[in-house]
């Protein structure tokens, strides 16, 4: 299979670093024109400008602050953005608990809903919102964040029920416990801050995520790989899913 996404433009947010700079940039080297989004204007450039010198036929376009006036119409709409850390349940405030919401379902609903009309006129789109295992798995050290991932699961499913029939396919991604920069910096909070990375990767994983196959954190290309396939025409009959790329962690047979 071939995945061919000449002539589609993509929206990745919070796409300067891990997980969304891997989607990125798997999408623009399967032909889209990709929105690099952040907060940081300068480190948007900067991103921009590192993967256009390495492979100076990706179609990227710096999309910082108001990111649909620099994009434009979105095909692909991949919300990305998100926020995660350890707090003791008991310890998260209402403000905790209303900044977790607001970044990590909220921020993609707006854009959904900013995006959607276009998509269903024009007969054709995707979205794509990235989850957690911890949707279904709630950690116990950061209940917050996967109750903020288990919305966005409701989230998904339920614009998915709105373009039905339209050509739009909504769905999230369950993605497992990835290794990320933000992450090396979870994990050492967890584990020994002197062990070695792969010590200290290993440790993790056998302590607080032991119910992962893989037993290893999954490389962001491997989240990247799965989001452009659906983000593909070959993908057009999966729509209102929860598609896992979990290293099979979470312990069910069926999604």
């Amino acid at each position: 299979m071939r995945i061919d996404l000449a002539g589609k433009t993509a929206l990745v947010t919070g796409s300067t670093q891990g997980i969304g700079l891997a989607i990125a940039t798997t999408l623009a080297d399967a032909g889209a024109r990709v929105a690099v989004n952040g907060r940081n204007p300068e480190t948007v450039s900067s991103v921009v400008a590192a993967l256009q010198e390495e492979n100076p036929d990706r179609n990227l376009v710096p999309a910082p602050g108001d990111v649909l006036a620099a994009t434009g119409d979105v095909d692909i709409l991949v919300n990305n953005l998100g926020i995660f850390g350890a707090t003791p349940a008991l310890d998260i405030s209402d403000d905790e608990w209303r900044r977790y919401f607001d970044v990590n379902v909220l921020a993609a609903v707006r854009l959904i809903r900013a995006t959607l009309p276009g998509m269903t006129e024009r007969g054709w789109g995707r979205v794509l919102d990235i989850a957690s295992d911890s949707a279904v798995v709630i950690p116990a050290e950061m209940i917050h964040y996967g109750m903020s991932k288990t919305a966005l699961l409701a989230v998904s499913r339920g614009f998915a029920k709105e373009a039905a029939g339209t050509g739009v396919t909504v769905n999230s991604v369950l993605a497992g416990p990835t290794h990320t920069g933000g992450v090396e910096d979870f994990v050492y909070s967890l584990v020994d801050p002197e062990l070695p990375w792969e010590e200290a990767q290993r440790e993790f994983m056998r302590v607080h995520r032991p119910h992962s196959l893989l037993q290893r954190l999954i490389e962001p290309e491997e989240i990247a790989n799965m989001v452009a396939y659906l983000a593909s025409p070959l993908a057009s009959a999966t729509t209102g899913a929860a598609v896992r790329v979990d290293g099979g962690y979470i312990d069910a047979i069926v999604p």
